[in-house]
């Protein structure tokens, strides 16, 4: 079959989205509702409307339709034809699933999600020649039998779409579209958890390369890191340009098959100090900083690109790569921190204020209720106060206890044994410790609505990167002196 007749009868298959008005993207004001899929327990499963003859309402693709699909997809993995050819076929699929409404590429996730699933026969019968073999010589290859008898033929589909030049590029993205439908339709969650599995075997970091960008990097890299920055928005080419100073460094993790397209990007500050506020860092009229001076390296954003790639853990290592990096680069370098947002502190302190007040000593409540104009301290009097933190004084009472909620919801805040906050999760699970809270560090208006202007560095210390993971294992934060002082 030429591939012209293919990529025709995969036409058919999906109508152009032209054909229709372009579907509203979802609504966020509630769950997410699997695209024009039929709700309620009378919905058909996709074996159900396989062998049915009549499309039902809210069905995208009608059981002719869908049987086709069902074929084409089935005919990527046919075992008579080579990777090659498999790879071909995937890629037609592929470009006929671009093509397509948001309705019928949702009903082709939901045949590769429920329809190809591994043997059960076969995987019983391997599961019980390995119950057997247990404590025999026969043990490690029974195992290595039982595990092959789980692979589904899912995953050879997934391999077959990688096959083709621009076929990962493609599986990234079909999973990023597909994650926000996850809550309101389950029945995709296998093909989600097989993607993230294969994600994590493709992005392992050994497969990855660490680039420096600069402003000599090409222009189409450059507006990649104006587009994908997530900390601190990035408002003009000459806010680019000044992150990218001689002062400053921008790497990021790179995959051969996403050529041109940073997975992740750190940017590092080179100073001669701590950093306490962000604002310095982003002036753009101010002057490089001596590099000869330079003892401290500050990670003032990271940031992900993909979507896609939720779950594959890689910044870690990129923080990692970049340390070793820079120290060969300036061997005078010794500190290596963050300047972080905190941006779960205000949702948290709104449900907790309650509870921290009443920690809080027979000594400093009355003083707290004094400074909020009232007799005892109340949640609602404390939460309006701090409203406008650039208005509290050093030596305020209203000032301390806010740094104190926050040293507690960073340093004793945990669910499951792990951090509330996920930009502690990340840092700390990294091996950092929470080093300094700063005041009015952000105070954009983002960062006020996140966390009252408040950052916090997060210290890398090289030698106790692993004592510190131990400590967070065994469910207790490793912090500074400082913050620990703070407690409630």
């Amino acid at each position: 079959m030429s591939s012209t007749n293919w990529l025709d009868r995969v036409s058919r298959l999906l109508p152009a989205a032209s054909s229709k008005p372009a579907a509203d993207p979802p609504d966020k004001s509630g769950p997410l509702q699997t695209p024009l899929a039929k709700e309620g327990p009378l919905a058909r499963s996709i074996p159900e409307r396989l062998d049915a003859t009549l499309r039902q309402e809210g069905e995208a693709l009608s059981p002719r339709l869908l049987r086709r699909a069902f074929e084409e997809l089935q005919a990527i993995i046919d075992p008579r034809v080579s990777e090659v050819e498999g790879g071909r076929r995937a890629m037609e699929v592929a470009a006929g699933h671009a093509a397509a409404l948001p309705a019928q590429r949702c009903d082709l996730w939901l045949l590769m999600s429920e329809m190809f699933v591994a043997d059960a026969q076969k995987t019983r019968e391997a599961q019980t020649r390995f119950a057997a073999a247990v404590g025999t010589p026969d043990e490690a290859v029974a195992e290595v039998h039982y595990r092959r008898a789980t692979v589904s033929p899912r995953r050879r589909l997934l391999q077959r779409f990688s096959v083709y030049p621009q076929g990962v590029q493609f599986l990234v993205e079909l999973r990023a579209e597909m994650l926000p439908f996850l809550k309101a339709d389950r029945r995709l969650m296998a093909l989600d958890v097989e993607m993230e599995y294969m994600f994590s075997t493709w992005f392992d970091v050994g497969f990855l390369e660490l680039r420096r960008i600069s402003w000599d990097s090409p222009a189409s890299l450059i507006e990649k890191l104006i587009q994908y920055e997530a900390v601190h928005d990035i408002k003009s080419w000459a806010d680019v340009k000044n992150r990218l100073d001689s002062d400053r460094r921008c790497y990021g993790f790179f995959h051969p098959r996403l050529p041109g397209m940073p997975l992740i990007f750190v940017e590092v500050a080179l100073v001669d100090e701590m950093t306490e506020g962000i604002m310095p860092l982003l002036d753009e009229q101010a002057a490089a900083a001596d590099l000869g001076k330079a003892t401290t390296a500050i990670f003032y954003s990271i940031s992900n690109t993909q979507r896609g790639l939720r779950g594959v853990s890689f910044g870690d290592s990129l923080i990692k790569r970049v340390v070793e990096t820079l120290k060969d680069e300036f061997p005078k370098l010794k500190v290596f921190a963050t300047l972080s947002p905190i941006p779960g502190l205000r949702s948290w302190l709104g449900k907790n204020a309650a509870v921290l007040i009443d920690k809080l000593s027979d000594k400093e409540r009355p003083a707290l209720g004094q400074a909020l104009g009232s007799g005892a301290p109340t949640p609602a009097r404390f939460l309006a106060a701090i409203e406008h933190p650039q208005d509290l004084l050093e030596k305020s009472p209203v000032r301390h206890f806010l740094l104190q909620c926050a040293s507690h919801y960073l340093g004793q805040g945990l669910k499951n044994g792990q951090p509330l906050d996920p930009v502690a999760r990340f840092h700390l699970g990294n091996g950092a410790r929470v080093e300094r809270l700063n005041w009015a560090a952000d105070p954009s208006p983002k960062g006020v609505k996140q966390s009252y202007g408040l950052m916090v560095n997060y210290l890398y210390d090289l030698k106790r990167l692993d004592k510190h993971r131990a400590m967070l294992a065994k469910g207790k934060v490793p912090v500074s002196t400082g913050i620990h002082d703070l407690y409630i």
